[in-house]
This record gives C-alpha cells, structure tokens and sequence, in this order.
C-alpha cells in the first residue's frame, strides 16, 4: 500500500501543477528535461509492475494472459509487449536496470538494448555468458549515452551479431535467419492497410525480383511516360503478385481468393469486407469483376437472408477467348496473365459474362476504369476502344485498345 500511496500521490501532484502562460523558453526547457526523467522512472515502474502482474498470476486468475490485462488497463499493445519483455530481461542485465531504476534511459532505448542483447543471443549455438552479455550490454549502453536513437543501438547490436556469428563454429548472421522474419499489417483509421516485414536474404531476394519485375514504368495510352509514382508502381506489383498466386498458376481460371462482402438489407451502402471493413460502391464494382466475391445479405441481427451466385466470373474459355483479342491490359499493355477480366457493363446491372461485354485491364489500370473517369466501349470493330476522362482529353476521343494502337486509324467510326 505504501508503493500505490505514494504513486498516487505523485499522479495527484502532476494534476495540480499547472503550466503558466508566462513560462519562459529555459523554465520550459528544464520542466521539460525533468518530465523526461519522470517519464523514464515511469517507464522503468512499469515494467516492474508488469512483472509483477506475471509473477502473482493476478490476469491467470480471470482467464487472460498478464499481456491481455496490460491491455484492458490502457496500455497499447506494443507497450504492453515491451513492458513483459523489458521485465523478463531485468534479472539478467542488472547494469541496464540500474540505470533504468535512475531515469537515466527512457522506456523505448531500454527495450531496444534488451531487443538487442536477445538477437546477439540468436547468433550463435552456444548460450552466451554473463561476462560476453556484460560486454555487450556495457557497448550498447555507450550508444545510447553517445545519443543513439533505439533504431541505431539494433543497428549496432545486429553488427554485434554478426561479427559474434562469423566468429563461432555454426553462427547464423541476421540476414540468414529465417527464424526472425515477420511481416505485419494493420488496418489504418482511414481504412487502409499498414504492411511492415523483416525478412532474410533469400525471401527478400525472392520479393524485391518480383517486384522489380512487374514494377517497371509503362507509357500512358498517348505515349507519354508513367504518370505513377514508383511507390504506386511497387504497391500495383504486390497486388499483380496476390492476382497470380490467387489463380495458382492457372491464367484461365478465375482467382481462387474468397473475399466476404456483407451487406445489411436495410443499408446497403453499408457494405463491408470482412478485413478491410466499409467499401464505395466503385471498389465494390472493381473487386467483384475478377476476384471470388461472395456478398452475404443480413438483417439487423446479421442473420444472413440471402447470398450472391458466382455466374458473374468469366470461365476458362472466355478468359481464352479476351486473351487472344485483346493479348494485354487494353491501356497500357500489361501481360495478358496479369490483367483482370472487366466487365464493361457490369454484372450487377445486368451486363453478361462474355467475350463482347469484356475486356483485360491490368489492376493499375482497372482502377483508373471504375475510380477516374476512363470508360470502356467495344466499337463496330468488335475490338474495346478507350474514351479517356475529360481531364486527359477534354474531347473524349476514343483510343484504340493498346495491341492495336500501331494501326492506321482514318477515322473513329469503328469506335461508334
């Protein structure tokens, strides 16, 4: 009770201490640098307390895990994570924790020293010391009191392994070391998703090829050069990449990818995937024309009232069929084996599944049809013909689909 009390009593103090407008920029600089100190000897309480969580089973008594309990008391997830495994590591790096008791480190660097003492571990075969830790802990310390941020003293530790691992009979350097690889997404705010990955030489290998490969620049439908950043290029690569593994080899076949839209009966513009959640009408359009969609129909207990068929997808010989046509995305020239089937009237308003109804366009450019104001249209000629948004062409005029675009055109009747 004496711990809790005076913590309590220092939460109460903060409250009371209010800042005055009057505050001097180097009054301002001292209160500040004595909240970074408050802040670390928080943090540092923190993990103690964490620890102690985990030691007294108090989360095991209600069924959670001591992380599930950090959560459900206000921490964010990574902190709470940190928190266990800073504490975890106390016993065995007293060095860093005796410093950490002062307030001399702050949570984040305490964790990146622990993060790199555990992967300087993973180096080699052998159980590491307490006299190379000691060595160890006592070099990443001195980054972090030569003002190195936590992303610098991993970037040490792993030079550390490294050289531990070239050293010792059966050592592993961090780039071989599929063990460690992660890869991380997350749904944005906004309703986007956030991807991070730490991947080995081999598998980093394999996805920077492929991204490279199927990122290259492509000219516009009037020649001139690609209007896409090379972050849009890489990002349209890894959806071309999800396309092909999606249809396991088989360019004929429609995607084998199960995406789940739900939609409420009595608020249809409420529609939502089952990952990525709420979805416009438009992208709705874009997805269904080439990918396994099944839209599930529920009641305001999300009972399920009804379920969609799966006609709309263009079977094998069909997609054989716009392959011979068409030989690429009709816009920019993308291979035929990475282009969406498009449905140029859709399915949903009672467009058919067929050879005159559709037309390859690449994910980039399928994007551009249902999002930017390009349209589609199969001309007399029985070829798609382009009409370019009035923000490219302020006449509109029909192009020819991109494999014939070296034909002479005398006039645009074909495209009529």
């Amino acid at each position: 009770m004496r711990t809790t009390g005076n913590l309590t009593g220092i939460a109460d103090s903060l409250r009371e201490c209010p800042l005055d407008d009057a505050i001097t920029g180097r009054e301002a600089f001292e209160a500040m640098t004595s909240v970074v100190t408050l802040r670390s000897l928080l943090d540092h309480r923190a993990a103690l307390l964490a620890g102690a969580l985990d030691r007294l089973g108090v989360a095991r008594d209600h069924g959670r895990s001591t992380r599930e309990l950090l959560i459900v008391m206000g921490f964010a997830p990574a902190v709470a994570s940190r928190l266990l495994r800073v504490s975890a590591s106390m016993a065995s790096l007293p060095t860093m924790s005796s410093h950490a008791g002062d307030g001399a480190i702050s949570g984040e660097h305490v964790d990146a020293i622990v993060k790199g003492i555990n992967h300087i571990a993973t180096r080699t075969p052998d159980p590491v010391d307490d006299e190379t830790r000691h060595h160890h802990v006592t070099d990443l310390l001195g980054q972090f009191f030569s003002g190195a941020t936590p992303a610098e003293i991993m970037a040490r530790a792993r030079v550390i392994g490294n050289e531990l691992a070239a050293q010792v009979d059966g050592g592993l350097p961090a780039a071989e070391d599929r063990s460690i690889n992660t890869l991380d997404h997350q749904v944005t705010a906004d309703g986007r998703l956030h991807l991070t990955a730490d991947l080995d030489v081999e598998v980093g290998e394999k996805l920077s090829s492929a991204i490279e490969e199927l990122s290259a620049p492509r000219p516009e439908p009037d020649g001139s050069p690609d209007s896409r950043t090379p972050g849009r290029r890489r990002a349209d690569a890894l959806e071309t990449l999800l396309d092909i593994a999606a249809r396991g080899g088989d360019v004929a076949s429609a995607p084998r990818t199960q995406v789940l839209l739900t939609v409420p009966a009595d608020a249809p513009t409420r529609a939502s995937l089952e990952f990525m959640g709420s979805v416009t009408e438009a992208t709705l359009r874009a997805l269904s024309c080439d990918a396994a969609v099944t839209t599930v129909f529920v009641d305001g207990e999300r009972v399920p009232l009804d379920m969609s068929r799966d006609r709309r997808f263009f079977p094998a010989h069909v997609r054989k069929a716009l392959y011979v046509r068409d030989r690429c995305c009709i816009k920019c020239g993308a291979p035929a084996t990475r282009a969406h089937a498009h449905h140029i009237q859709h399915w949903a308003d009672g467009g058919e599944t067929s050879l005159a109804n559709g037309c390859l366009l690449c994910p980039s450019c399928h994007a551009d049809v249902h999002h930017y104001g390009w349209d589609v249209v199969i001309g007399a000629d029985k070829h798609p013909w382009l009409i370019p948004p009035a923000t490219v062409d302020p006449r509109r005029e029909p192009l020819r689909a991109y494999n014939r675009r070296t034909m002479t055109v005398g006039d645009l009747t074909l495209a009529a």
